[in-house]
């Protein structure tokens, strides 16, 4: 069953076209990873999927009950505690403190905190405990769909593998959908079922690739040879470092 689904979505931003004829369509379980250059609208389309950012055209259908979004970077609120934070989407929706106490609790767990970290401030911790804190406050509420704006891009490398691993461990246990921007393709072959490669000037998808086996089951060794059959032997994969900005005709 699709969870999601965009139909010929165009956008523009003061006038200037960014995205062209977008579609594509994420199933129940699945997690599906976007690459491309930088600059080539990513972002833009992950924002137009969860309804951040109204699309020029194109249809949008979402069949999942809940969303949550996990951005590059953390988004604490600086006066809060792990716990306040985690806990925020459960405040919105009305939920008691006892409940909400316990089910951040919980989260927290999952994404690797101690309950020793639930105290502490966002400027008390490092950049992995900050976003392990995003993550955990984006599976609160127990979404069947998660939206990734590229959520590593600013953490090294070993740190970046362990938070992969933390994605894909979630997304084993709590069965959800994800759609997972990345301009990592050694990230989305790790995270992923399946991998888009959009247009280098934002005009469609350029195609798609099935990955072999669950993300979680592959090796480091065969993902690496993966990268390097996709970067030396498909063409698809030719552009998708090609430009730091995109510059339209």
């Amino acid at each position: 069953m699709s969870l999601l689904s965009l139909s010929r979505i165009g956008h523009a931003f003061f006038g200037r076209t960014v995205l062209e004829g977008i579609t594509l369509e994420i199933g129940a379980g699945e997690v599906v990873a976007l690459v491309g250059p930088s600059g080539s609208g990513k972002s833009t389309i992950a924002h137009i999927a969860a309804g951040l950012i109204e699309p020029r055209e194109g249809r949008i259908a979402r069949s999942y009950r809940r969303h949550a979004m996990v951005f590059q970077e953390p988004r604490l609120m600086p006066w809060a505690t792990v716990e306040q934070n985690i806990g925020f989407p459960l405040r919105l929706s009305r939920h008691p403190r006892s409940t909400r106490r316990a089910a951040a609790g919980a989260a927290a767990e999952a994404a690797g905190l101690l309950p020793a970290d639930l105290g502490k401030y966002p400027v008390e911790l490092s950049g992995g405990m900050r976003q392990r804190t995003a993550i955990a406050r984006a599976l609160v509420t127990a979404p069947d769909f998660v939206y990734f704006d590229e959520p590593f891009t600013a953490l090294d490398v070993a740190l970046k593998r362990r938070m992969q691993d933390l994605v894909i461990a979630s997304a084993a246990r709590a069965s959800f959908a994800a759609l997972f921007i990345t301009h990592d393709l050694m990230e989305a072959i790790r995270v992923s079922h399946r991998i888009l490669v959009l247009d280098r000037l934002g005009r469609g998808i350029a195609g798609e690739r099935r990955l072999a086996g669950d993300p979680g089951a592959r090796d480091e060794a065969a993902i690496f040879a993966q990268r390097q059959a996709f970067l030396t032997g498909d063409p698809l994969f030719a552009h998708i470092h090609e430009l730091d900005e995109r510059l339209r005709p």
